[in-house]
């Protein structure tokens, strides 16, 4: 099942650090598939409050996507990027075909 690793990345300090690690990711994600599908696209607000990025990285499936972030590739840039920029960082798997909004519901105990 397709897996994505979403970034919200905020409070970004420019810094040649920053550009070294959009140099070098590009390398890191090709052993495991993976691929970008957004990165800090202009967003339109529908409700709340937004700042910063978004950035959504598609992978096959959640193990190349865990053998991505733990690669030791990724590993030696990752500090260029958290030494510059707050955010949080998740893994979440695309749901199924077919899938409705109800069906959390039968997940649920």
């Amino acid at each position: 099942m397709v897996t994505y690793a979403v970034a919200h990345l905020h409070h970004l300090t420019p810094d040649p650090a920053i550009t070294e690690y959009l140099e070098r990711i590009d390398a890191t994600l090709l052993p495991f598939g993976g691929q970008f599908v957004v990165y800090g696209t202009q967003v339109e607000v529908l409700e709340g409050l937004w700042q910063g990025d978004l950035i959504i990285i598609e992978f096959p499936d959640r193990l190349q996507a865990r053998l991505w972030y733990t690669s030791t590739a990724y590993q030696a840039i990752l500090p260029l990027r958290t030494s510059h920029a707050e955010g949080n960082v998740i893994m979440v798997d695309r749901v199924g075909p077919g899938h409705r909004a109800t069906d959390v519901l039968a997940a649920r105990p």
